[in-house]
């Protein structure tokens, strides 16, 4: 623990599981948290959040006015900024100083949870029956939620749909543009060379293929590697062989930094792709500037009607086309991750631990997890067809109106993003449900996380920030021109790689992965 503080210092200077509270006014059942009347008596406990962007957290939402009514529980948040969230719980773990309720990552949780940072969530389960129906449910959450001690120390927050079919990206389209040139959905890299070049030569001051990063989900590495390979970034896990692979060994990825030099070379890249700002290609996306892109399908009413008041056209209108790949490599998208990296903990400190752990328990009930993800029914959302979806008033993207005025699918407050996400997905309009049903044969079941030993984290931490940043760099050269791609100059690339860690890594997040899930 001194070591950890002494080095940060120095760096620094469900839905429904198992109903707690039946809700309705009934009484709870025997055994329950709320049973006893005193199990109600009113108390307060901290919880660290941030302001997000939708708006700032607020003391008078609702929905905490209804759970302090059934469980007695009054909420202290702690409030900092987004950008300093991450320093400040950093700063309150290594002191081991931490609010009564956190969001931590899994990892912090499993490695300081034994140093007494964080309650050991195993020692309650007999009276947490939700809490311990939710670890049965999802061992996945379970496995990432143990220490090495095999205490329990984060409940994870549930991201996607067990039968992993709700996704986040699509590739993006001027639709306006592509249907008066009747131009046909490419179904492999060379049709879209095609599809772009005829883009450009019908709007020469545009950039038909306009990526808004270069790593990460939509990055363009990422997307063409993936379109190449059939592995998305540059370690991940391969779902036609369930195995680890790292893209730059794979048989394709120097023909994907050869397309993409072509794009570049022809200008039908952006040819500011590298230092492209989040609001730069906002701009090109509004102004009509950037006509092809892969991006979050949940920003597409949102892009267009920005563009709408930003000038654009009558009839501008940005739909989708369908994922692609080079021969032999099948086209696919990962869905939302079941179980996220992140989960609520409690601190190891907090005066009243039975009291803490059963309002826990009553967040994972259904009430308890309506409330947070949802909201109040009548209020926020309503029930169709047996299913929430939330009220129409909300618009197009209601998450914003529900986080800013009602606290309802708040980041580090809410337990479960996968109930929200359904009703919202439930709610859009004709047109997002038809991009959803057109996508849905190309999702498969996002890779589980894997728990790694502190060597292996170790390991992680020496090699793959150094490696990631060479391929980066390495790899803007190829496509820019810098460096010309031939046998010679790819050969020194993947040997560089393996010098900085790339087969250490592959072997670890293999053995991991092994190891967690018996694979």
């Amino acid at each position: 623990m001194k070591k950890r503080i002494a080095t940060l210092v120095a760096a620094i200077m469900l839905g429904g599981i198992v109903a707690g509270c039946s809700g309705s006014g009934a009484k709870p059942a025997a055994g329950d948290p709320g049973a006893d009347e005193a199990s109600k008596k009113p108390i307060t406990f901290t919880w660290l959040v941030y302001d997000r962007t939708e708006g700032k957290v607020r003391s008078d939402w609702e929905i905490f006015k209804e759970i302090e009514a059934k469980t007695g529980v009054k909420i202290d948040f702690q409030v900092v900024s987004q950008e300093g969230l991450n320093e400040k719980r950093q700063i309150m773990i290594a002191t081991n100083s931490v609010t009564d309720f956190i969001q931590v990552t899994a990892q912090e949780g499993r490695e300081n949870g034994p140093e007494k940072v964080f309650l050991n969530l195993k020692d309650y389960l007999d009276k947490a029956p939700n809490l311990k129906k939710f670890y049965e449910t999802y061992p996945e959450a379970k496995a990432l939620a143990t220490g090495a001690d095999g205490g329990l120390y984060t409940v994870p927050v549930l991201e996607g749909d067990p039968e992993g079919k709700g996704f986040n990206f699509v590739w993006l389209v001027r639709k306006d543009l592509t249907s008066k040139l009747n131009l046909k959905e490419p179904t492999n890299p060379d049709e879209f060379y095609q599809y772009l070049k005829t883009l450009k030569e019908h709007y020469p001051d545009t950039y038909p293929f306009s990526p808004q990063a270069i790593v990460g989900d939509v990055g363009l590495y990422t997307v063409i590697g993936s379109m190449f390979t059939g592995i998305q970034g540059f370690f991940n896990l391969n779902p036609q062989t369930d195995t680890y692979a790292f893209a730059p060994y794979e048989k394709g990825y120097k023909d994907a930094i050869v397309f993409m030099n072509k794009l570049y070379a022809e200008k039908l890249l952006d040819p500011e792709y590298p230092f492209l700002t989040a609001t730069q290609w906002d701009e090109r996306i509004m102004k009509g500037k950037a006509l092809v892109s892969y991006y979050w399908k949940a920003n597409l009413p949102t892009l267009t009607e920005n563009a709408k008041k930003a000038g654009a056209p009558a009839d501008y209108e940005l739909d989708v086309i369908l994922p692609f790949a080079a021969p032999g490599i099948k086209p696919y998208q990962f869905s939302r991750a079941l179980v996220g990296s992140t989960g609520r903990a409690i601190s190891a400190k907090v005066k009243d631990k039975d009291r803490a752990v059963q309002f826990l328990d009553y967040l994972l009930s259904e009430e308890g997890t309506n409330y947070l993800s949802l909201g109040i029914e009548g209020k926020t959302y309503t029930i169709e067809d047996g299913k929430p979806v939330y009220l129409k008033e909300f618009g197009e993207t209601p998450y914003v109106p529900l986080r800013r005025d009602w606290g309802v699918w708040y980041d580090n407050i809410t337990l479960n993003n996968a109930i929200s996400r359904d009703a919202w997905e439930r709610g859009m309009n004709e047109k997002s449900k038809a991009i959803n049903k057109k996508y849905e044969p190309y999702i498969v079941p996002a890779p589980k996380a894997i728990v790694k030993t502190k060597e292996e984290l170790e390991l992680e931490k020496s090699k793959l920030n150094n490696l990631n940043k060479y391929l980066e760099q390495k790899i803007t050269e190829f496509v820019t021109g810098k460096t010309p791609i031939n046998d010679t100059t790819y050969n020194q690339f993947i040997e560089q790689a393996k010098k900085l860690g790339s087969d250490e890594l592959l072997n670890m997040y293999n053995t991991a992965y092994k190891r967690t899930y018996g694979k």
